[in-house]
């Protein structure tokens, strides 16, 4: 066994960890938006090490070089993508009235919309005194 293989097989292992982080995320937290969270972060991490650890074992074990181009192609999509997935099904979820978990402490989202709203107000306020 060369290192390519050793350190392939150890991101899958660290990768397929990250997986059950997610798991375990999605099974423990109280609300679709910290399961989101949760899930979105460690699936994402996990991904990525069973991606580039697939491409580096193939490679160790004999495969042709284009193994290891294709992970990364494949991994950094997966890294475009994923956050801004997990970002509008969050949105998404926010605007059709899932409500937060009852220990949350902040909303930063509603008191954006809530300051929108009253900016939107004192500008048709404003309009229909004259």
């Amino acid at each position: 066994m060369n290192v390519l293989s050793a350190t392939g097989e150890a991101l899958v292992l660290i990768g397929t960890f990250f997986y059950f982080l997610s798991a375990l995320g999605l099974i423990r937290m109280p609300d679709v938006y910290n399961r989101m969270q949760t899930s979105t972060k460690s699936a994402t991490l996990g991904s990525l090490g069973v991606i580039i650890g697939t491409g580096l074992w193939a490679v160790g074990m004999g495969h042709s070089v284009a193994w290891i181009v294709q992970t990364v192609v494949v991994a950094t999509f997966l890294l475009l993508t994923n956050p801004i997935s997990a970002h509008a099904l969050i949105r998404g979820a926010y605007r059709s009235g899932i409500p937060l978990w009852s220990g949350s402490v902040v909303d930063k989202y509603g008191e954006h919309l809530e300051a929108k709203a009253k900016a939107g107000e004192n500008e048709k306020g404003e309009g229909d005194g004259e």
